[in-house]
């Protein structure tokens, strides 16, 4: 068993089990990538609150781990060569979980770089579209009285929204029959979307039926279920 405490965030978030893989994360759409992928794969893991409302993400301690302040980062004592091992960037982890574990990720060449771009896809176009289209619809950005910025998110959360709703058509995920890191990074963003942003009417989600469909299949996953509530908010 590896020792963690050369690692300055442990000292503020203590590992009760250090010989399992350390989360830090919040239940946000990029924080869930994490727990839901963790949870599909039985992988051992302490999941640790990074509480916004105490500033958390910019303490020292977290800092000394992921120097961007977001979440979610982690911290597997079982790293590669046996070593510890500090990440941040959820796109990053969920490959590394993928590869670590023999899961989730397709053992073909042209299969795999094929997730990966879907899961790229989310990365730099879903994730960054949705979130801005929060802040100008849910947040402080709804008091602007310039809707010009808002209707310019609503656009490209549609056209993003069209794009995967083709990609869906006749497949049960992004990868056709396989589940892959491509559906657990992109699901939970359409998932704040149209619940917690409440922007369905404005995207006009009622015309992407296919993305109900897979939203609802993916939702009833119990990895998934329990996945969405970790780190439970204090």
């Amino acid at each position: 068993m590896n020792d963690l405490s050369a690692f300055p965030i442990t000292q503020k978030w203590p590992a009760q089990h250090p010989d399992r893989l350390q989360l830090y994360s919040l239940p946000t759409p990029n924080g869930v990538k994490a727990s839901i992928m963790l949870e599909e794969t039985g992988l051992p893991y302490e999941p640790h609150l990074v509480s916004f409302e105490k500033n958390d993400q910019t303490s020292p301690a977290f800092l000394s781990l992921n120097p961007n302040n977001k979440i979610p980062a982690i911290l597997d004592p079982n790293g590669p060569g046996g070593q510890p091992l500090a990440l941040f960037e959820s796109g990053a982890i969920l490959i590394y979980l993928a590869e670590k574990t023999g899961q989730f990720l397709p053992a073909d060449p042209a299969q795999r770089y094929e997730t990966l771009q879907w899961l790229m896809f989310q990365m730099g176009g879903v994730g960054p579209m949705f979130g801005q289209l929060g802040f100008f619809h849910k947040f402080a950005g709804k008091d602007y009285e310039d809707k010009r910025p808002r209707d310019r998110y609503v656009s490209e959360s549609k056209r993003l929204l069209n794009v995967l709703n083709q990609r869906m058509t006749g497949r049960t995920w992004l990868m056709g029959d396989d589940y892959t890191v491509a559906d657990i990074a992109t699901w939970p963003w359409v998932r704040n979307l149209v619940g917690f942003y409440g922007a369905g009417d404005l995207v006009g989600f009622q015309d992407f039926p296919e993305l109900k469909r897979v939203l609802e299949t993916f939702e009833a996953r119990p990895a998934v279920q329990r996945g969405l509530n970790i780190p439970a908010r204090s």
